[in-house]
C-alpha cells in the first residue's frame, strides 16, 4: 500500500474531511487531496506531523510495503 492510500484509509478511519485534515496541517484540502492521489509527496515535516496526527510511525506511513492493521 502507498502512502497515499494510507492517508485517505487514516483520514477516513479518523472520519475526517479532505478539510478538516487540511486544517490540522495547515495547508489547503486540495493539497490533501493531491497527497492522497500520489500527485504531491509530503515533506519530512508533514510526514511528522500525520505520524502524530494518527498515532502511526512515520516509518510506517512512507514505506509502500507495509499493510493496513484494521485492529
Amino acid at each position: 500500500m502507498k502512502f497515499g492510500e494510507k492517508l485517505r484509509w487514516l483520514r477516513r478511519k479518523k472520519g475526517l474531511s479532505l478539510m478538516e485534515l487540511g486544517e490540522l496541517l495547515e495547508v489547503h484540502h486540495s493539497h490533501v487531496g493531491r497527497l492522497e492521489k500520489g500527485e504531491k509527496t509530503p515533506n519530512v515535516a508533514m510526514v511528522l506531523k500525520l505520524a502524530e496526527i494518527f498515532g502511526v510511525t512515520t516509518d510506517w506511513l512512507i514505506r509502500d510495503e507495509m499493510e493496513l492493521d484494521d485492529n
